[in-house]
């Protein structure tokens, strides 16, 4: 990877007013980032700290950043109570917990600590509190402690359940913001941002790469493909790519509801239930947000389209992604008692709230109001399985992160230092 001096910057007229420069898209850079979510800005400001002059353009199909899983989310810093020992996920949220608030400080990024509680609230459910307790501490959460009744009841006065584990160490961002501040760093060091351009196809070159986007062309040394929901629409499709090209992204949407301003006080920091080992999903939470709402959910439930944030949104390409994949079918035909129940839990108030209240049982139908939503990218294996750890994948032109969810935004700068790592490793092959 060469270096030299980034072309001038220029305002776009029709970006949003967050501060951050554009540029025209670039004719050649040494390294093009695809996607300005928060794991691409996080990996464009790594490569220029490692390389101070290196021609990075960060490219990205909207007109702002952090428009989809970035901005769509719970805003929780996770600190690796689910993830299996020894993953990716538990290795990079271990270092993500302790670095991200140090970023945001220095940032002036809103951000709290108020801590988690995942609860048991049945006999049946212990056994897997268990589990997750052997993997909290194998992963070495920091602050860690088995509660019963009495210590619930300290921590969040209007949560029950039988026993709990403590995370002090669990956060809240604004996930948004963060990426905001990871891309003027960037910008900062050198980079360029160009928005409104979706890349459309890579073909690898003598002389690198060439992405095809809405403004043209630009050659690059290397690409990063960081492109969440889009993630595998500009995957390889050959055989040599066998391994990778068995997994496809999936959307589901995540919907929430806000608590009631009168009633916020039921919930203190963050109140889990105990998941469900085999999902990569957490069941329905509250959660106390740094701007003071608590959140109630998400929901789960398979949709028509990457950026589906209305029900309604439909789009024939990726409806069409969707249903021609056979790992879809095996899917849905495996966990469909599970999704029948989250399409009654996202029409039905009622139903959200009668989950709610095994966690907190003062929580009523009426105390909930509609909130947001979000889609999260879930890759799904040819067989049906949901991929649960990251994925990154690639070779000495290309890199492909093929999957990215949560605790991607926790793990958003140890996670860019794995993806430099093996770009720089590939490239010095």
């Amino acid at each position: 990877m060469s270096a030299a001096s980034p072309p001038a910057p220029s305002a776009s007229p029709s970006a949003p007013d967050d501060g951050l420069r554009r540029s025209p898209a670039p004719n050649a850079c040494d390294v093009a980032v695809v996607g300005a979510g928060i794991v691409g800005a996080a990996v464009a400001r790594e490569l220029l700290l490692r390389r101070p002059g290196l021609r990075v353009a960060l490219l990205e199909r909207e007109a702002g950043v952090a428009a989809h899983q970035s901005g769509h989310n719970s805003g929780v810093v996770h600190a690796g109570v689910y993830y299996r020992p020894r993953s990716l996920k538990a290795r990079l949220a271990a270092a993500g917990v302790r670095e991200l608030p140090a970023f945001c400080a220095a940032h002036g990024v809103p951000h709290a600590r108020p801590g988690k509680l995942v609860v048991a609230t049945r006999p049946e459910e212990l056994p897997r509190l268990d589990e997750l307790e052997r993997r909290s501490r194998a992963n070495g959460v920091p602050g860690l402690e088995r509660v019963g009744p009495d210590g619930i009841r300290e921590r969040e006065p209007h949560v029950r359940g039988l026993a709990a584990l403590w995370s002090p160490g669990t956060g809240t961002v604004d996930y948004a913001a963060t990426t905001r501040a990871l891309v003027a760093d960037a910008l900062a060091r050198g980079a360029t941002l160009t928005t409104g351009r979706a890349v459309t196809g890579l073909t690898r070159t003598s002389a690198g790469v060439l992405l095809r986007h809405a403004g043209g062309t630009t050659r690059a040394a290397r690409a990063i493909v960081c492109a969440g929901a889009w993630a595998d629409a500009l995957a390889p499709r050959d055989a040599a790519a066998a391994a990778v090209d068995d997994v496809r992204i999936v959307p589901f949407r995540g919907a929430y509801r806000v608590l009631r301003p009168e009633r916020a006080h039921l919930v203190r920091g963050l109140v889990y239930p105990v998941p469900d080992p085999d999902l990569p999903f957490l069941g329905v939470h509250l959660t106390r947000g740094v701007d003071g709402e608590v959140h109630a959910g998400p929901t789960a439930l398979l949709v028509g389209a990457r950026d589906a944030y209305r029900l309604t949104r439909v789009r024939r390409r990726d409806v069409g992604a969707t249903v021609r994949w056979p790992g879809t079918w095996r899917m849905v035909r495996r966990w469909w008692p599970t999704a029948a129940g989250e399409v009654g839990r996202t029409v039905s108030r009622a139903a959200m709230a009668r989950e709610l209240r095994r966690l907190v049982p003062e929580l009523r139908a009426g105390d909930l109001v509609p909130g947001p939503a979000g889609v999260r990218a879930q890759a799904v294996a040819r067989d049906g399985g949901l991929v649960d750890d990251f994925v990154i994948a690639g070779d000495d032109r290309v890199l492909h992160v093929r999957n990215a969810p949560s605790p991607a935004a926790t793990s958003c700068l140890p996670l860019a230092r794995e993806i430099v790592d093996r770009a720089l490793a590939a490239a010095n092959a």
